[in-house]
């Protein structure tokens, strides 16, 4: 599935493409509510940042702030990027404290000054700092493809999981392309 919007190669100038990954820190995938499928989302969102890494793409790790005692606190061990996903050398890191990744951050100068015209997203959690990062980036004039596959949630009291990913997915196709992560081109 692909949206006309978001991936539409049509002649234009075509800048860099970043990869941004919302949130997938350690705590998200802790017990006892470890996010859904995590293991799954770990495997596609280190599918998606090798490939990135490989077309020589600029990787973005987004870390939410949460309050003192949570297990997002900044600096605890929850807050870290997920090991299997971790920034290395060279990767911008940006930490936040609301859903929107660049309201508070210097994260659209990083990208203005790379030549990031496009953007590939992924991360936790889907209804939360993932539509918004989407929103908020198609808002700035960004070229923004979901993946389809690398975010997710949890089940929340009117929607599963699955359903909340899935209604995303539809929604967010006015925004941008969806499309599953192994479609997804870096170059």
């Amino acid at each position: 599935m692909a949206a006309s919007l978001g991936d539409k190669e049509d002649g234009e100038l075509m800048g860099m493409t970043a990869l941004v990954i919302v949130d997938a820190q350690a705590g998200m995938f802790e017990e006892p509510e470890p996010v859904h499928a995590g293991d799954r989302l770990l495997k596609t969102l280190a599918g998606l940042l090798g490939r990135a890494r490989e077309a020589g793409a600029p990787v973005v790790c987004i870390q939410h702030c949460g309050p003192a005692g949570s297990r997002l606190a900044k600096g605890s061990p929850g807050w870290s990027v997920h090991p299997r996903i971790a920034p290395v050398a060279g990767d911008i890191v940006v930490a936040k404290n609301e859903p929107d990744s660049f309201q508070g951050t210097d994260l659209d100068e990083q990208l203005r000054k790379r030549g990031v015209t496009r953007l590939v997203v992924g991360g936790i959690a889907t209804e939360y700092c993932v539509d918004t990062m989407v929103r908020a980036a198609f808002g700035r004039g960004y070229r923004v493809v979901l993946a389809a596959d690398g975010h997710s949630t949890w089940d929340g009291e009117v929607l599963t999981a699955e359903q909340a990913v899935a209604h995303h997915n539809h929604v967010l196709l006015r925004f941008g392309g969806v499309m599953p992560a192994a479609d997804v081109q870096f170059t």
